[in-house]
């Protein structure tokens, strides 16, 4: 018999194998290493590997780990700061972000990442500025990560106190700098780790840097081997500016500037039209889609389907919980099809199966990351996940006439279900009990640096304009 270091057997088993969700009624995993070495029948695999531990999971499913593929975890330490409100950026977030200090968005990281891990999610793909530790925050967590640092060419100060319609100026000196920066990060980063971190380059959106430096970190993304995450059509501010600079709408710029392949990954995709969704994905795109984030921001639904039914690849992401108030892959996958049923009027329009697989499979295939996590396949990474079913709602298990697992963990989940996580083979969270890191200290550190902010923007008088002054004075909120 092969000796092993885990196997997990008697399991409601979902490999997302072939085109659907690759179920097995008592399945098991065999776990060598970082690495899946076995994927079949409990039986079968009990004769053919000796397991120094045996996790036993009946009545639970096993799943990949989630992919979270566009997040901005340093603004969890402002969450709930941005909701309700028409101009999201300019009336509600920016004069929050101007007073986060490294050591608030810090915090903000090492919050986001606890509550993605204890919900699921075990790759995590972070797009922000980078601050000391950020990177080593994922490091120390244990989780894998997929990290993006953001370049853009906005003068200091970023957007707060700029006038809705006016163009905003652009410093090319200060993006040189921070192109410069972000491929030193790369170099830096790019397979540390022991291989779960890697990285890509990111432009904060096509509005936010001049084209000659789009094209510059083009040419250095190919140099690094790492793909481009962008935000792309992500808001009618976008639009007006790319018109208003260029006179052309952002997907047909960065068409004529040949950015359009399978080396970007697009964020959002708000305002595309469902032409332009099906230009880009026919051209190679892959779409990020932030359901949660794009509903409460914007009040819409991105163009995912017209994407993906010309073929392109769509990930999910739970953006920043300053918008979407979660970051949480079993929200994703519920609003995703959600709003999408509602949309287009068709119950039948992105189905359980299909959001699972965007959250998994074809999530890790749309960051680059396929054949390594995703699903569950010998020589793979072990990275997976033990959902507890025996939870009142996603009771009752039903395996015929129809099996009901799938359908309850999308709409009925809520992540509090994950009982165990393990990324590299290694066990992160055991029983709901984090093994890695100080939950408690984790929580109370975010907390704390909150307040800090919170006490800043009350100082600023920029703060008299936030939005939401009018419903606290009202008793709203």
């Amino acid at each position: 018999m092969q000796q092993v270091d885990k196997l997990l057997v008697h399991a409601h088993l979902f490999t997302m194998q072939g085109q659907g969700v690759g179920y097995s009624a008592d399945g098991a995993v065999a776990i060598a290493g970082s690495m899946i070495v076995g994927v079949g029948p409990t039986p079968q695999l009990r004769s053919r590997f000796a397991p120094a531990e045996i996790i036993d999971a009946a009545g639970c499913a096993v799943l990949p780990g989630l992919i979270d593929a566009h997040m901005h975890t340093p603004l969890a330490v402002v969450r709930g700061v941005a909701q309700d409100v028409a101009n999201w950026m300019q009336q509600a977030l920016a004069p929050y972000t101007r007073h986060l200090t490294p050591q608030a968005m810090l915090a903000g990281t090492r919050l986001n990442i606890l509550e993605g891990l204890r919900s699921g999610t075990t790759t995590f793909g972070d797009y922000y500025d980078p601050i000391p530790g950020w990177a080593d925050a994922f490091d120390e967590f244990g989780v894998r990560a997929r990290l993006t640092p953001m370049i853009n060419a906005l003068p200091a100060g970023g957007m707060a106190g700029w006038k809705v319609g006016a163009l905003y100026p652009l410093d090319e000196e200060k993006g040189q700098r921070m192109i410069e920066s972000a491929v030193s990060f790369v170099r830096d980063w790019q397979g540390a780790a022991g291989g779960r971190i890697t990285t890509m380059l990111g432009p904060q959106g096509a509005d936010m840097i001049s084209a000659d430096q789009l094209l510059q970190i083009k040419a250095g993304a190919q140099r690094e081997g790492v793909m481009i995450h962008l935000h792309l059509a992500q808001g009618d501010r976008e639009i007006e500016q790319m018109v208003k600079r260029y006179g052309r709408r952002t997907p047909a710029f960065l068409d004529k500037l040949g950015y359009l392949d399978e080396q970007l990954l697009g964020v959002h995709l708000t305002e595309a039209t469902d032409e332009e969704a099906q230009l880009m994905a026919r051209r190679g795109v892959r779409m990020a889609l932030c359901s949660g984030s794009i509903g409460i921001i914007d009040g819409i639904v991105p163009p995912a389907r017209p994407f993906k039914e010309a073929g392109g690849l769509v990930c999910l992401g739970s953006d920043q919980a300053s918008g979407n108030n979660c970051n949480n892959m079993f929200n994703e996958m519920k609003l995703t099809a959600l709003f999408n049923k509602i949309k287009y009027r068709d119950p039948t329009v992105m189905p359980a199966w299909e959001v699972l697989r965007m959250a998994t499979i074809e999530g890790a295939q749309a960051i680059g990351l396929g054949q390594e996590v995703g699903s569950l396949e010998v020589g793979k990474k072990a990275d997976l996940i033990v959902v507890d079913l025996t939870e009142p709602n996603l009771l009752p298990v039903l395996d015929e006439p129809v099996r009901t697992i799938v359908p309850n963990l999308v709409y009925a989940g809520t992540g509090r279900e994950v009982r165990t996580v393990l990324v590299d083979g290694q066990i992160l969270m055991r029983d709901g009990v984090m093994l890695t890191i100080d939950d408690r200290a984790v929580r109370e550190q975010a907390q704390l640096e909150a307040q800090k902010v919170a006490r800043r923007v009350a100082a600023d008088p920029l703060h008299q304009g936030l939005a939401l002054l009018e419903p606290m004075a009202q008793g709203q909120l």
